[in-house]
């Protein structure tokens, strides 16, 4: 009886990874979300949810969602920007360093909001929500990769009293800022005594948190 529980697990886990990347083929394309959005901006706020940093400089990742959020406050699009995400993978706030790059880029840090508390993409949602709510931002979107984006967005649209569109990034209108590369300080997004994810959680729990099951959500 515990073979077959161990073989079905991994069985479950797969198929559900199986569905999540499937689901993520009927979604409407980056180009037609992100005209959408320029006739529904401006924004009050733009969630972009956080990447691990390896302490010495950005990924490709991290660089996209970040530039993508400034190419929107650039244009106008938006009017503040939060960045989400907690020290998970490695010793430092995601959303910390992403708010570093954000003022390196010329964003003004009084338009620039973090929560460092989510440690999964639904919770990037999630905390960023409340940061939203608690600053009276109620027209807000998700700008991030065309993948992670694909893939909250059943999230987004069942869990939230205020509708939260999508922007995922269009690769042309990312390119005129690819060359930026910003130099920043990460010292002052680092955690002390930090203990990864991997070592704090089981492997279910973490599975369980991807899909947004260990929210509390509090009543609006």
């Amino acid at each position: 009886m515990k073979k077959n529980k161990r073989i079905q697990t991994p069985l479950l886990f797969s198929l559900v990874i199986l569905l999540i990347t499937s689901c993520t083929y009927l979604r409407p394309k980056p180009d037609v979300l992100y005209k959408r959005a320029v006739k529904n901006q401006p924004y009050d706020a733009i969630i972009v949810p956080g990447v691990p940093f390896n302490g010495t400089r950005w990924d490709t990742t991290m660089k996209g969602r970040v530039l993508w959020a400034t190419y929107l406050y650039r244009k106008g699009y938006t009017k503040n920007i939060i960045f989400s995400g907690g020290a998970v993978y490695s010793p430092y706030y995601e959303a910390k360093i992403m708010a570093l790059y954000g003022a390196a880029l010329g964003i003004p840090e009084k338009n620039i909001f973090v929560d460092t508390i989510a440690e999964h993409s639904t919770e990037n949602i999630y905390y960023s929500y409340k940061v939203a709510r608690k600053h009276g931002f109620e027209k807000i979107a998700v700008a991030t990769d065309p993948f992670q984006s694909a893939n909250l967005m059943g999230f987004t649209k069942r869990k939230f009293k205020l509708k939260i569109d999508h922007i995922p990034f269009v690769e042309d209108s990312l390119r005129v800022l690819s060359d930026l590369n910003p130099r920043i300080d990460p010292e002052s997004a680092k955690v002390k005594d930090f203990k990864s994810i991997l070592h704090t959680q089981s492997r279910f729990y973490r599975f369980k948190g991807t899909l947004g099951k260990n929210i509390r959500f509090e009543k609006e």
